[in-house]
């Protein structure tokens, strides 16, 4: 089952600039929350923050508090425990090209010292069961490099990869933005079906998405978390008037 966060006076920083203001919010267990906002607003900076993606890079830091349930995220566990529990989707898909299918769902099980050829099976089929690409790929899974699928097809291996470790939660940064419409409408199918088991979080730029599968939507704005709510009152009843600036297409 998903796990709720809760983000208490979180700050973040790249060098100088500081890129997250005193976030707080708690995001609900098993249901997707949508984070929105104008680019460079923050929301790619917060959803890496919260499974300590952000730290990859030198020179960034982070204040405050992430908790996963009852544990702090910033505390003693090292981040690829965390991320084992919090996994991610990006962008642009990034299968490793030079392996096949299977091999790119069960790489994160054999770093994790599964070798068991049976136990690698069962769960690499799941996992794509679960990423709605099975059907398209079970005659030639263990045969095709993950790198010669469509482009939609390479984002559900990726899901694939990211549930095949058994997270609680899953963020994605705009999973749909480089996909074809026919695509992006089977991504937003999956995240309503993988709501039942975890918890997502998904960036986009894409308003008319955020209102069709989130249950609750962050607004940001330079850094701020202008507003959060159910995503109903956020796109019919906002309270901040930025937030209404926004959605009705004033800015951004």
């Amino acid at each position: 089952m998903g796990a709720g966060i809760e983000v208490q006076n979180l700050n973040a920083w790249y060098g100088s600039t500081h890129t997250l203001h005193d976030i707080n919010l708690k995001i609900p267990a098993n249901q997707a929350t949508a984070l929105i906002g104008p680019s460079g607003c923050g929301k790619s900076t917060f959803v890496r923050c919260l499974n300590r993606m952000h730290e990859t890079n030198p020179i960034a830091r982070v204040t405050g508090s992430v908790k996963l349930g009852d544990l702090d995220i910033y505390g003693d566990a090292p981040p690829a425990a965390i991320r084992r529990r919090i996994g991610m989707v990006f962008q642009r898909p990034n299968p490793f090209p030079t392996m096949s299918i299977y091999d790119n769902v069960a790489t994160g099980l054999r770093l994790g010292g599964m070798h068991k050829r049976k136990q690698l099976d069962e769960i690499v089929e799941r996992s794509l069961r679960r990423s709605a690409l099975w059907e398209e790929v079970k005659d030639v899974w263990k045969s095709k490099s993950g790198a010669s699928l469509s482009g939609g097809q390479q984002q559900r291996l990726c899901i694939a990869r990211a549930l095949a470790i058994d997270p609680e939660v899953l963020l994605m940064d705009e999973p749909a933005s480089a996909l074809d419409p026919i695509s992006t409408a089977k991504i937003e199918d999956l995240i309503f079906e993988l709501k039942a088991d975890y918890t997502i979080v998904i960036v986009t730029h894409n308003m008319q998405q955020a209102a069709r599968v989130a249950e609750m939507t962050g607004f940001f704005l330079n850094g701020y978390l202008v507003e959060f709510d159910a995503t109903t009152k956020i796109f019919t009843n906002p309270t901040d008037k930025r937030t209404e600036d926004y959605i009705t297409g004033r800015f951004g």
